[in-house]
């Protein structure tokens, strides 16, 4: 990692999807458009396409497919993130404490929704709070307490008695506890794939639905209507064909609406898309799945029939005015990624940064 206090970015600085600079610098960690007298002379200069540091909007640092990592294993899936350019992680759900995290200035910056909040026995094992619904409030005023803006609730999932997904919580006990959240200054995601769970969370007033995978058209305008956001974890979904082999002989039922949601998976993204339903990368690495994923997500998108400059986007400029974190203006932290070419003419640039810049150092 260098140790130079002044870095020069040249050539292409993507401060917007229209707004071109021809350089930044980054003094004291700071992103600055203004040369810093003197100290420019000593400066390390960095050629290439610049954008503010990518956004993976639903991943799991401190998670594995087991539970809970050791500290060493979640600094691995950091720093992988990191050096795929995702320089900013809305953690969606970890029983890990990553808090000394934000003490390192060269790994990326969390937004912790906390721990995931589950039925019982209706989610995978050692990862959630598994509660019954009078419990709900209580835990989702605790999580709020314990993020960073964010709840994550699992809104559904296979429910053994009837062989399928279903609806996890009651709708007034939902609500009661989406209220809460929002009193405490908490916004609110669950963890849905299946339809039926959908309309009561929006009315409920959710801010967010991880997947969404059982958006149809009856509740795509309500999602539309009401705002809220999408993370379609596409890399996630694709595995839905070999889950649905696995768990084909006990739950057949089960096995086949997995199926059907795949299927209809890009067709799913792209109404939602249309609709004007906000939709932004994550890649829901750090459970099943490796981290550093968060390319291959806006590729998705984009097969989907996302416009590459709004995938693009979906991970960078309008991902972190959602998420409220600055992107490349002045002042601002100065994490951003370099590449060879304009990632707007061809997304998958993004598999291959140049440079990565954590604080205005540039990681080796």
């Amino acid at each position: 990692m260098s140790d130079h206090v002044v870095l020069h970015v040249k050539g292409r600085v993507l401060v917007g999807p229209e707004d071109i600079r021809d350089e930044l610098w980054c003094v004291g960690g700071r992103v600055t458009f203004e040369r810093p007298g003197a100290l420019a002379d000593d400066a390390v200069t960095v050629e290439g396409w610049a954008l503010p540091g990518l956004v993976d909007a639903h991943c799991h640092v401190g998670l594995d497919a087991h539970g809970p990592v050791d500290a060493d294993t979640a600094e691995k899936q950091a720093l992988i993130e990191r050096d795929a350019g995702a320089l900013l992680l809305r953690d969606a759900g970890s029983p890990s404490d990553t808090r000394w995290i934000d003490d390192r200035d060269d790994l990326p910056k969390i937004i912790r929704a906390g721990r995931h909040i589950a039925r019982t026995r209706r989610y995978i094992r050692n990862y959630a709070h598994e509660i019954e619904p009078d419990q709900l409030v209580d835990y989702v005023a605790r999580e709020a307490r314990r993020g960073d803006g964010w709840v994550k609730l699992v809104g559904d999932w296979i429910d053994r008695g009837l062989g399928d997904l279903a609806p996890s919580w009651p709708r007034l006990e939902v609500e009661a506890a989406i209220a809460e959240a929002h009193r405490l200054g908490a916004r609110v995601t669950a963890h849905c794939f299946a339809e039926d769970s959908l309309r009561d969370l929006v009315e409920a007033g959710i801010d967010c639905v991880e997947h969404a995978t059982g958006l149809t058209e009856d509740t795509i305008p309500l999602f539309a209507e009401r705002g809220v956001a999408i993370v379609p974890t596409l890399v996630n979904i694709a595995t839905f064909p070999r889950l649905a082999d696995g768990g084909e002989e006990k739950f057949p039922r089960w096995s086949a609406h997995m199926r059907r949601l795949h299927a209809r998976r890009y067709d799913t993204v792209r109404a939602a898309w249309d609709a004007g339903i906000p939709v932004f990368v994550g890649t829901d690495a750090g459970g099943s799945l490796p981290h550093g994923l968060v390319a291959s997500e806006v590729e998705e998108l984009t097969r989907a029939g996302i416009p590459a400059i709004d995938a693009l986007s979906a991970t960078a400029w309008k991902a972190r005015e959602w998420l409220g974190r600055e992107g490349l203006v002045e002042g601002a932290p100065a994490d951003l990624v370099v590449y060879g070419e304009d990632p707007r003419a061809d997304v998958r640039v993004l598999g291959a940064p140049r440079r990565v810049v954590v604080n205005g150092r540039v990681i080796a």
